[in-house]
């Protein structure tokens, strides 16, 4: 019961009891690199909290002390002394051993947009179509700021803050966020086609050339047209970049 009311215990459960949590109580699952985070925040609160004044450091390092000194601990160092260099030489197998892998799927990356879509049964003019909140420069910076608080509330945690792909979520999809800091991205694509990607998401990707794997949900449900404008406004403000013009029938831009 001793070693039950130490603060090495403490310190050992809570540390456990956080990463079940960030492991298996986060849906949908968090990607290692969050809980990685997460797990180095909690460490350092608990080590604060062990060593918030002498009496209870010398309560959390008692256990360890006895483990390394006592000799009556003898057998635990020795089955210590094999356990863990076992630990450290499987963990490092698992990172160094390669992994089995798919082969590449062949898809077009930016397949073709449909002529028309329907948006809470209104149809939206894709091929040929600009953004219509453009044509009003006086208002140009209010679309563009509300295009950035949706981004904020709805993209960021998987296109990421710096707007690159690198987002909280990011790492647990294959494929993974468009990086709109590429020029090989929105730079090369209209916004009616990022219009049509946004309200669509995965689910609303052509049939053929699938599989997809895209995890983009459709926004259509929660996202009105103006705002869609808005959020794509703000993506090419903040990057830079100019969206694509249409081709003209005598094949200029």
């Amino acid at each position: 019961m001793g070693f039950l009311r130490s603060r090495f215990f403490h310190a050992v459960l809570i540390l456990a009891l956080a990463f079940c949590l960030f492991r298996f109580g986060i849906r949908p699952p968090a990607p290692w690199s969050v809980i990685r985070l997460y797990m180095t925040v909690v460490l350092l609160a608990t080590l604060i909290y062990v060593s918030a004044d002498s009496d209870s450091w010398r309560n959390f390092v008692r256990p360890i002390r006895s483990t390394l000194m006592d000799p009556s601990q003898r057998a635990l160092r020795y089955a210590l002394m094999v356990v863990i260099p076992l630990l450290l030489g499987y963990y490092a197998y698992t990172q160094a051993a390669a992994r089995p892998q798919a082969p590449p799927e062949l898809r077009a990356v930016h397949p073709a947009p449909p002529d028309t879509i329907q948006l809470r049964g209104k149809p939206i003019n894709i091929s040929g179509a600009e953004n219509p909140l453009r044509k009003d420069q006086a208002s140009f910076k209010k679309h563009v700021a509300a295009g950035g608080e949706i981004y904020i509330r709805n993209c960021m945690y998987c296109h990421g803050d710096n707007l690159d792909g690198q987002g909280h979520f990011a790492k647990g999809f294959n494929p993974p966020p468009a990086n709109f800091q590429d020029p090989g991205t929105i730079a090369m694509l209209q916004e009616a086609y990022l219009f049509w990607r946004i309200a669509k998401g995965g689910p609303g990707l052509p049939k053929e050339s699938t599989p997809w794997n895209s995890v983009m949900p459709a926004w259509e449900d929660r996202l009105s047209e103006e705002q869609i404008w808005q959020v794509i406004m703000y993506l090419y403000d903040a990057t830079g970049q100019q969206p694509r013009r249409w081709e003209t029938a005598s094949g200029g831009h």
